[in-house]
């Protein structure tokens, strides 16, 4: 019987006493920094959609690109299989996958997983629409939560899939310990696609993150609002601007918000109160670019082997199909 839910996990922000023990422990390190989980509010994830359609912004139209050419080998290398995506958004490009995998099976069960549960339901319910014989569950949570509530599948094999380069927001030990968790989920002859960001000139990667509207600076300092709603704090965003440079020797983008006006800020359910100095800066968000050969190699070392790896003509970006 085909079904169609929205199903919340434990809180993506919460662990019960924990809850916001991580903007603490960012806040109070040197340099300062913060979790990226906290983007993505509903408007925050508004904000990135937007990002994604920016004439700067090529990594959302690359990918895409990719899967409108070589989703149907995908869907014939894998066969029929149950489709689990990580930070599914609005699943925009995800249609070329799932148009694919109609083609093959009349019947699909797909499984969006994301933290903001206002963009998910949008996105399910379309989604409903367009495939009426698919069994579609979306699973409010982080990553972590989602892949532990994973339920068995019926179907012959199931594939997850982790796009838009999302990879490169985790820290390396971070990154091989998500590996490690999604290895651990798969079942031997299981799947996993990764798309990621490739290394390429500086003033490229520099433009897609500085873009000319001020969307991406925008995102940036909504999560000092999405903090204060949360928290019930006192962030006056307009002490703040957006930065992103490129960090050649890491070969990642690092985001960071600049305050230029020294100042206290309180989060009052935290009963947390710091200073913040003109001239400092918080660390919002990484974004690292990779390499193909030594991605191959770091899968390969979680028990994922790659079967397949597609890029387009400037090879900006890629995707890599492995296998358990």
């Amino acid at each position: 019987m085909v079904t169609t839910s929205l199903k919340i996990l434990t809180h993506p922000y919460q662990s019960v006493k924990n809850d916001g023990q991580d903007v603490i422990q960012g806040l109070t390190q040197n340099p300062k920094s913060l979790p990226p989980k906290y983007f993505y509010d509903d408007h925050g994830s508004e904000l990135f959609e937007q990002i994604c359609e920016l004439p700067e912004y090529y990594p959302t139209r690359t990918e895409a690109w990719i899967l409108s050419q070589y989703a149907d080998e995908i869907a014939e290398i894998t066969g029929a299989c149950e489709l689990v995506e990580l930070g599914s958004g609005s699943s925009t490009k995800t249609l070329f996958l799932l148009d694919a995998y109609q083609k093959i099976a009349s019947l699909c069960r797909y499984v969006p997983i994301d933290v903001s549960g206002g963009i998910l339901k949008a996105s399910v319910l379309k989604l409903q629409e367009k495939y009426p014989s698919f069994s579609i569950e979306g699973l409010v949570g982080t990553y972590e939560q989602a892949l532990a509530k994973l339920e068995s599948t019926s179907s012959p094999s199931r594939m997850i899939f982790f796009l838009g380069s999302s990879m490169g927001n985790f820290a390396s030990q971070d990154s091989e310990d998500l590996l490690r968790r999604i290895s651990q989920t798969l079942n031997p002859g299981d799947y996993f696609l990764l798309g990621i960001d490739l290394q390429k000139p500086e003033d490229i990667l520099s433009a897609a993150y500085n873009d000319s509207q001020g969307v991406t600076a925008a995102f940036n300092l909504n999560m000092l609002s999405h903090l204060n709603w949360r928290f019930q704090g006192n962030f006056d965003p307009s002490f703040f601007t957006h930065q992103a440079i490129y960090n050649q020797a890491d070969a990642q983008i690092e985001m960071y918000l600049h305050c230029h006006k020294s100042h206290w800020v309180s989060l009052e359910i935290l009963d947390f109160k710091i200073f913040f100095e003109a001239g400092e800066k918080i660390l919002t968000e990484i974004s690292r670019k990779f390499d193909l050969a030594i991605m191959q190699k770091d899968l390969e070392k979680q028990g994922l082997k790659t079967l397949k790896i597609w890029t387009d003509p400037k090879q900006w970006f890629g995707l890599i199909l492995c296998q358990a």
